[in-house]
């Protein structure tokens, strides 16, 4: 059987215009008409993309931001040409890469359901068949037969993915436009994707979310300046991307004058330390600390230190905070939160730190992925990847002590 979807040599260029003078004066303005003094620039979004798309796959596609991974999905959905190269598709294309694309904002939600179905090329029929179940997933039934344009982004959303998923494309093309959802409606569709995936259909989906590329997709391609770096087994590819990424950043300082805060308090420092060094890398075998320095310009009350710890695909493997009253006066404080020994598992980490108030109208200072680093076993230094080791790379490690084996019937002897 033939792909669902062969891409071919696929080049997209776009041009820069680079003005080389800022007009000031109507005088200047006129000149220019007559006189332009302008300069153009190549600018290859993609360059001789090549792969396949069995029918029936779910497909990551990852890369950072102006990797081209918009781009392409855009050809795919036919909203703009190659500049060279060719796609092939053998299905019904549904995309949802940004809200309200192939909607009408002065039609109601009722109405952009039968207008996107048509587009899609379904018969009035078919959408009829699935309208109940495209309405209760999208929860947007109060407001069926108001106009999409008083929709708030999030209900356009719901709308947009229930239609593009439960009318029943071949292909369905998903961009970081989940990302516009709340956590709920993300599980959701999570959820919806998995169980179009068992289907038979196809899914192309394109996410900076690690975890949810690693829990839905079995193959993904890696982007690169517009180029396939790496295409193959999901948990091959998303793993060499992270570390091509990952830059450990084990320490940052401010100066009073730059430091992040305001009039009351400013923070001044934050780092990893394990036995009294600042690292990057920590053995996992031995505790560390996040030590947080900060400076209290006024006397405050009721300000709690936090850091929480992230993988680098984004889950959250713990939280600590400091929730007891407090009073403090003017001066320069040391908190530290502490790592203990044997939590982590090998792998790559980022750190939240904040310094926030229990009053929410007091500004706080918030801080994702301030930190970067790296944990590694240093008691098995030569072990090879394996089930205990790094098939879940980046979680809290526990170990498990069992207890002897001992006979539940007397008539029976303990083996």
């Amino acid at each position: 059987m033939k792909p669902i979807l062969e891409v071919k040599n696929i080049s997209k260029k776009f041009i820069i215009d680079h003005e080389q003078q800022a007009y000031l004066s109507l005088r200047d303005k006129i000149q220019s008409v007559f006189s332009p003094k302008r300069t153009t620039e190549d600018f290859w979004a993609l360059k001789d993309v090549n792969f396949q798309v069995e029918r029936g796959e779910t497909i990551g596609i990852i890369g950072k931001n102006g990797a081209g991974k918009s781009t392409l999905l855009k050809i795919f959905s036919k909203i703009t040409p190659p500049t060279s190269g060719s796609i092939i598709t053998r299905g019904r294309i549904a995309s949802l890469l940004e809200v309200g694309t192939g909607f009408h904002p002065e039609l109601s939600g009722r109405e952009n359901i039968y207008l996107n179905g048509s587009i899609l090329g379904m018969r009035k029929k078919e959408i009829d068949l699935k309208f109940d179940e495209i309405v209760d997933f999208s929860g947007v039934e109060k407001f069926l037969d108001t106009p999409l344009k008083r929709y708030s982004s999030g209900m356009q959303l719901r709308l947009a993915f229930a239609v593009a998923a439960f009318l029943e494309p071949e292909i369905l093309i998903i961009d970081e436009v989940l990302a516009v959802g709340d956590a709920e409606f993300q599980r959701k569709c999570m959820g919806q994707m998995e169980e179009v995936s068992r289907s038979g259909r196809t899914i192309l989906f394109v996410s900076h979310n690690m975890a949810a590329v690693s829990q839905l997709c079995k193959k993904t391609v890696w982007l690169h300046d517009g180029e396939v770096k790496l295409i193959g087994n999901t948990f091959e590819v998303v793993p060499a991307y992270i570390s091509r990424i990952t830059h450990h950043d084990y320490q940052k300082n401010w100066t009073l004058s730059n430091a992040p805060g305001d009039d009351e308090i400013k923070l001044l420092s934050c780092k990893l330390v394990q036995n009294n060094r600042t690292i990057g890398v920590i053995d996992i075998n031995q505790s560390c600390e996040v030590e947080i320095v900060f400076s209290v310009l006024k006397p405050v009350k009721n300000l709690i230190c936090g850091s929480s710890i992230y993988t680098l695909e984004g889950n959250c493997i713990t939280a600590n905070a400091d929730w007891k009253p407090n009073v403090y006066e003017p001066g320069i404080y040391k908190r530290s939160m502490l790592i203990p020994a044997r939590i982590l598992a090998e792998g790559d980490f980022s750190i939240l730190v904040q310094l926030v108030f229990y009053d929410p109208s007091k500004r706080s200072v918030y801080l994702p992925d301030i930190l970067t680093f790296h944990a590694h076993d240093s008691d098995h230094p030569d072990t090879v990847r394996g089930l205990y080791k790094e098939a879940w790379p980046g979680v809290v490690r526990i170990g498990f002590e069992w207890t002897e084996p001992r006979s539940i019937d007397p008539n029976l002897s303990a083996s």
